[in-house]
């Protein structure tokens, strides 16, 4: 039998207005259309086909308004959303309403499809003789993965020695043991575009090796995992559209572009 996750998908977003969404004239980054519809509505409708997902829950500062965009997508539980990110999914993950594994992803991950969560999904719960299924995973794609098919791609890359990498929004919570990776999430989510700031949260060794490139990211993550109580791993994501959300208004554009190229394949294939 295969594994049932709950996911989550994050629709908040910070105080004070959104850049991008002010330019569209939404209140709510998660409602901003891309190629005729929100945001919100395109990744509930990914996640409503991938089978080993049986419920999506859509935490938001304003669950009223993410009604018609998740209705439209086919539906999932909106639930209130608290002050931080970290806090939010711990209130919920574990939960009846959202029991374990957890799968999270961002309401602007526009670009999404069945194929990426369930090659994220399959590596977050494989495991092997001395290596099990790990409590916490992260999708992440390597820079040259990226430069294949986007040359002129600018992304925030954190480089170690098993290359450059950068986030795609893929995460996994397969226990309760994945509670203290959310602490610590809460503690340095401002560090997280910033590799040195964000592992002296693991101890001075593990910072100086990564800021000295001397450790892949998988075997850092392993050991940062190991001082939390728990496993980590890292998941590289073999197509690089997994590492692009809607942020700005050039990834407007190029999402726009992406999803076209998408429908003009589907009419050919």
């Amino acid at each position: 039998m295969s594994v049932k996750w709950t996911a989550i998908i994050l629709a908040g977003q910070r105080p004070g207005p959104d850049p991008l969404a002010s330019h569209f004239g939404e209140d709510w980054k998660a409602l901003v259309r891309v190629g005729g519809e929100a945001m919100l509505t395109r990744v509930v409708r990914t996640l409503r086909s991938v089978p080993d997902i049986s419920r999506i829950i859509v935490l938001a500062q304003d669950p009223a308004r993410m009604e018609a965009a998740v209705d439209a997508g086919g539906g999932a539980i909106i639930l209130p959303s608290g002050a931080g990110i970290s806090s939010s999914i711990r209130s919920v993950a574990g939960t009846e309403v959202a029991p374990w594994p957890v799968f999270v992803t961002t309401a602007d991950h526009v670009l999404l499809t069945r194929s990426m969560v369930e090659e994220f999904l399959l590596g977050a719960q494989l495991s092997a003789p001395g290596k099990p299924s790990p409590d916490v995973a992260v999708g992440m794609v390597e820079y040259e993965v990226m430069l294949s098919k986007f040359p002129d791609a600018r992304r925030t890359w954190l480089r170690f020695s098993d290359g450059a990498w950068s986030g795609a929004n893929l995460f996994a919570l397969t226990s309760a043991r994945a509670n203290a990776a959310l602490d610590l999430w809460a503690e340095a989510e401002t560090d997280r575009k910033k590799p040195l700031k964000l592992f002296l949260h693991f101890g001075f060794g593990l910072a100086l090796r990564a800021i000295t490139r001397t450790i892949g990211l998988g075997d850092a993550l392993a050991r940062a995992g190991t001082r939390l109580g728990l496993t980590a791993r890292l998941i590289p994501m073999g197509d690089p559209v997994a590492a692009i959300d809607v942020d700005k208004v050039n990834d407007h554009v190029q999402a726009e572009a992406i999803l076209a190229a998408r429908e003009r394949e589907g009419k050919c294939g």
